[in-house]
């Protein structure tokens, strides 16, 4: 079926159409919609069995990171792996060997917790060695819990205390702005993080400074530490909350390439306003028993855990490898 939302402010003169069919995610799981705006470019096949032969690598390197230091929060690192490797290897303006390039896009993991997966995806990508993921938490590594910009190549803001990523990553943006350069900014934040009042803050601020090279990505898992976010503290409809502080709204699926490039293309072409893509995903996805599950928020799995985890990732990767 097709649905017809309307984002608010200056581009809310048309609707924004999108085809939208449901999933079933697993067993007592929610359905998962998959949004793909209309008319939008289909990517190639090929690069999109490339792009998740990726991001299950950055899945794996998140899980070896968690169970060598016997410590970390595995769920909502592989729930954003697929937006990361979208982000880092198809989008974003980067450059491994220049990490400081001041022409460069910027990328800010709000949800500082889930590094694992900022990590995985920064070694992927070249800006440092895969072999030191397993130094992830140990005293003698430049890998720590949490991001930071002073020490590993390709963060851009150290974060970790939610709600001050995000910031952070506003003021990035207002910096394009008043520099007159055409970087843009993304930032990935968790929909726990929304009960943070200091999230609200910033956005009426980059709604206020009409910050349209802005982009943000609520991971939609609907699961935190303590359990349901609707029975935590309720933010829904994440949605109709940020339309009503004045961004660009679109809905995504957090678990498909077409979806995600759909959303990232119609935010590029947003313009007088800053986009928030809430994006509904799976926390622990691709990892049976992971799934939906919240007691893996941060928990990290033993050997026998870790080795099922891991077998079930490399066959996932082994028969998308098949498949090219």
């Amino acid at each position: 079926m097709v649905v017809e939302k309307t984002a608010a402010g200056k581009n809310s003169g048309a609707a924004v159409s999108v085809n939208v069919s449901e999933t079933d995610v697993g067993a007592g799981a929610p359905a998962l919609k998959h949004y793909i705006t209309k008319g939008a470019k289909k990517m190639d096949k090929k690069r999109i069995t490339e792009l998740s032969i990726i991001a299950n690598k950055v899945r794996r390197d998140a899980l070896t990171a968690v169970y060598s230091a016997a410590s970390g929060h595995p769920g909502g690192s592989l729930s954003i792996a697929d937006v990361l490797t979208l982000l880092y290897f198809e989008v974003m303006n980067i450059d491994p060997k220049n990490p400081k390039d001041e022409n460069r896009d910027r990328f800010v993991l709000s949800k500082g917790h889930t590094a694992p997966a900022l990590y995985g995806t920064l070694a992927e990508r070249g800006f440092f060695p895969v072999e030191d993921i397993p130094g992830f938490r140990h005293i003698d590594s430049y890998l720590q819990g949490h991001p930071d910009m002073n020490k590993v190549p390709g963060v851009d803001m150290s974060t970790g205390s939610l709600g001050q990523g995000v910031s952070a990553a506003g003021g990035m943006a207002l910096a394009a702005k008043l520099d007159n350069k055409d970087y843009r900014v993304y930032s990935i934040l968790g929909d726990g993080e929304l009960e943070e009042g200091q999230v609200w803050e910033q956005a009426m601020f980059a709604a206020h400074y009409k910050l349209d090279n802005f982009t943000i990505f609520v991971d939609n898992n609907g699961l935190q530490i303590d359990g349901d976010i609707s029975k935590v503290m309720n933010p829904n409809p994440i949605d109709k909350k940020f339309e009503a502080f004045g961004w660009h709204v679109i809905n995504a699926d957090a678990h498909d390439f077409e979806s995600l490039m759909a959303a990232i293309d119609e935010a590029k072409a947003t313009k007088g306003q800053p986009t928030a893509i809430i994006m509904k995903s799976v926390k622990g996805k691709n990892v049976s028993f992971m799934e939906n599950n919240p007691a893996w928020h941060g928990a990290a799995p033993k050997k026998d855990e870790y080795d099922q985890a891991i077998s079930e990732l490399d066959a996932i990767i082994a028969e998308l490898e098949a498949s090219l």
